[in-house]
């Protein structure tokens, strides 16, 4: 079995993260549980900073924090010197009730309002990335209502597509997201936007993908940015002083999984950006990137408890859990797949292989297909590893369960960051019906 970042187990053989014992927590908190192991999210930032201060370049690493969003874990980010990536005015506005500096932030989005655009500039953020023309129209009206300059990215599809699910792959010409390189609609977002009196063209950004686990596509969509920049700067004299390759870099969820380690990633990125510009004659860009589920998602433990049983003969031996889709959605999503740990068994040896099941009603609600585990009781803590991102950010109240607390952990010390969903929270924004009486 893979243990993560700090994880341990103890001579009680128990599942201790960050120092401490998850079994203690999920008695102090309560279940579903999610545990992030705050020392290993410091520790991958610092990876990734120290490659690029290694390469003497100038750079950004910014938390992409739609993977996990609280006020608590901006505050952590901001404590490692990252920038940080929004995508909805929600966001936006936790960053700042968190404290976090306002000029190392970037916003997100297709379809950001004019109200979240608004909130963007009285706050002073440090760069918006653009994503089509509708937005251009409205930055072009707000920075001179205001007279006000920002700093933007302009997001392009470069053609390069990542092999990872359909669902998340975004890179490619047929997408949702930005402007793409081959039919001229970069070209087109460039000549609206340099120049303008209020709106500073920085350069380009793309997100070719999640969950990656080489740098190939990552090089492909630099040698394209760079490219066009190069291009742009002879044609019109205009320097863009930014390349942002985003993020999409994996994690081990299974042993399936092979991810490189950051500094792996960074390294190739920083070569090619290298390699390219010297043969374009470019100076060379500030570089920044975007890790999200490479900070949290390995940080983070969901600790459930073990419910009811049932075997079907022949088939299957399923056991339910207190959680399931309404704290992580991704199994029935997307297919993932999770490897799991009898927290307070955690030396016993895995004899059974068990379908681990939520409690919601659907019958896709399943975590982990094939689970080895030994035999288990009810009232066993189960520990399912790597659920840091896209776990708590992606929850619902579906079936009106509300959504877990969440903890940090860290140097044997435990913190409540966001307390659990209560009844009461759950109807806090319903309103009564009063039925009217016809003709009164």
């Amino acid at each position: 079995m893979h243990l993560y970042g700090t994880q341990a187990i103890d001579e009680q053989g128990h599942l201790t993260i960050g120092g401490t014992d998850a079994v203690e927590l999920a008695k102090e908190y309560g279940t579903p549980l999610f545990v992030y192991d705050i020392q290993l999210f410091r520790e991958r930032a610092k990876a990734f900073q120290k490659t690029f201060e290694d390469e003497g370049l100038g750079y950004q690493v910014a938390y992409a924090s739609k993977a996990f969003s609280s006020i608590a874990i901006y505050q952590v980010a901001a404590e490692e010197n990252l920038s940080l990536d929004v995508v909805s005015g929600g966001e936006l506005y936790t960053a700042i009730q968190a404290g976090f500096p306002t000029e190392k932030i970037h916003f997100h989005g297709n379809n950001k309002s004019e109200a979240e655009l608004r909130m963007a500039f009285e706050e002073k953020i440090g760069c918006i990335v653009v994503d089509n023309f509708y937005e251009i129209d409205l930055l072009k009206k707000l920075s001179e209502e205001l007279e006000q300059p920002m700093n933007i990215l302009l997001r392009v599809t470069p053609g390069v597509e990542a092999h990872t699910h359909d669902y998340i792959t975004t890179g490619q010409e047929d997408s949702k997201f930005g402007f793409d390189l081959k039919n001229g609609q970069a070209d087109k977002a460039f000549k609206q936007t340099y120049g303008h009196s209020f709106l500073k063209l920085m350069g380009l950004h793309c997100h070719i993908g999640s969950q990656i686990f080489d740098t190939t596509g990552f090089q492909l969509a630099a040698e394209k940015l760079v490219g066009k920049m190069s291009n742009w700067e002879k044609d019109y004299g205009y320097r863009c002083p930014v390349l942002n390759l985003g993020g999409g870099f994996g994690i081990r969820y299974t042993e399936e999984d092979q991810p490189l380690e950051p500094a792996i990633y960074v390294r190739d990125m920083i070569r090619t950006v290298k390699k390219v510009s010297a043969a374009a004659d470019f100076q060379l860009p500030e570089i920044w990137i975007e890790p999200g589920r490479s900070l949290v998602g390995d940080a983070g433990t969901t600790l459930y408890t073990v419910g009811s049983m049932k075997e079907v003969p022949g088939l299957r031996k399923y056991a339910a859990v207190d959680g399931g889709m309404s704290d992580n959605i991704r199994p029935a999503l997307y297919g993932a797949k999770y490897t799991s740990l009898l927290a307070n068994k955690a030396n016993a040896k895995a004899s059974e292989q068990y379908t681990i099941a939520g409690k919601l009603c659907e019958s896709g609600d399943k975590l982990i297909e094939e689970a080895h585990l030994p035999t288990l009781e009810a009232g066993d803590i189960l520990s399912v590893f790597c659920t840091g991102a896209y776990g708590y950010s992606m929850a619902s109240n579906y079936n009106r369960i509300g959504r877990p607390a969440v903890v940090f952990v860290e140097n044997g010390e435990h913190q409540l960051v966001v307390r659990r969903e209560t009844n009461e929270d759950l109807i806090t924004h319903d309103m009564s019906y009063q039925q009217k009486v016809k003709g009164k």
